[in-house]
């Protein structure tokens, strides 16, 4: 039977569970970090240098297109890592993920560092100055835009990783390059990671609430947003889903049209849920499919609008799924997506 949950359960669960949040304000120019002209560091290598596989991990962080924010780009707050390193090998800084292609990674870095060269900003503090100087950890926050038509709808994309690190290399820049180039607008959510849940999705909803109150200056549509999460990050796409982004610390903002979710073992639900994507691996031992199977039968029960995919010889972690039984399935959540899209801002 579905599990209604009264406005009392839903503020003492989500205060007691996820910890008191704090609201967030600012303005988009005080926040802006371009990468065309940022200055920070000393690059080795010039703006216009696409990276490839046989390039290293020194070589990534020294690029002048990602100056002031290239350490986001990886995975881990709180670990050094081999310069040395080769990005063919950068699966190894993802231990709970599989499937990595160094070919996709590299291929949505130069994506952004095409953007760069076209004078576009691809990175955006969401915290402002102040917060960060409170909260030092803050720092570690940010949003990459993957630019799609003006004025298009947006999705916010939050990669997982246990959290203990942030996956976007996999799961974040390869789902946005996919929404992007269908015309959507897409964002990549950096967040903190090593404090757990309600941290993050604290920064989820600020980072929303900043995507909302600057939507004229980002020239995005705020009609008919997506949230999309895999596994720690499918969690927290999932909570905002059910519960709405105020109940984080956020703006009162509507809920999304579209929860994308991967390979998690999320299992709550409330009674008014967003039209909601599943795919899952089914030979997941980190988040057994059953547990979703089961989320998304209970859905189904109370009329939400749900598609569900479940990938023979699969695990977790998969992330675009690239060369397996899952490639295509950013595709086919994308136009699931657009279903819930209100007309007028449809292509």
């Amino acid at each position: 039977m579905l599990k209604f949950v009264s406005a009392l359960q839903i503020t003492s669960a989500v205060f007691s569970l996820l910890f008191a949040s704090c609201l967030v304000e600012g303005e988009t120019d005080d926040r802006l970090v371009s990468g065309s002209s940022a200055g920070e560091i000393m690059a080795s290598r010039s703006k216009a240098d696409h990276l490839s596989a046989d390039d290293t991990i020194s070589d990534l962080l020294n690029h002048s297109a990602f100056a002031g924010f290239s350490r986001l780009l990886l995975p881990w707050d709180d670990r050094a890592y081999d310069d040395a390193m080769g990005l063919r090998n950068v699966g190894s800084l993802l231990p709970y993920h599989s499937h990595v292609n160094p070919g996709t990674v590299v291929s949505a870095l130069n994506h952004m560092i095409d953007d760069v060269n076209n004078g576009k900003t691809v990175f955006y503090e969401f915290y402002t100055e102040e917060e960060r100087k409170a909260q030092e950890t803050k720092s570690n926050t940010g949003l990459f835009f993957f630019r799609g038509r003006p004025g298009a709808p947006f999705a916010v994309i939050s990669p997982g990783g246990g959290f203990s690190y942030v996956g976007s290399l996999h799961e974040g820049f390869p789902y946005a390059v996919a929404i992007s180039k269908r015309g959507y607008n897409a964002f990549v959510l950096r967040y903190r990671a090593g404090s757990g849940g309600a941290v993050a999705t604290q920064d989820l909803a600020a980072a929303i609430s900043y995507v909302f109150r600057n939507a004229k200056v980002l020239d995005v549509g705020i009609q008919g947003y997506s949230l999309w999460g895999s596994s720690a990050g499918a969690r927290m796409a999932a909570a905002i889903g059910s519960h709405g982004v105020a109940s984080f610390g956020g703006d009162a903002l509507p809920k999304p049209s579209t929860v994308v979710m991967a390979y998690t073992g999320h299992s709550e639900y409330s009674a008014n849920e967003p039209s909601t994507f599943v795919v899952v691996g089914e030979h997941d031992g980190i988040a057994p499919p059953s547990v979703m199977e089961r989320r998304v039968a209970a859905l189904r029960k109370a009329g939400t609008d749900v598609e569900f995919h479940r990938y023979s010889g699969l695990g977790h972690g998969f992330g675009p799924g690239t060369g397996t039984s899952a490639e295509g399935w950013l595709d086919r959540a994308i136009r699931f997506w657009e279903k819930t899209i209100r007309p007028s801002t449809q292509r």
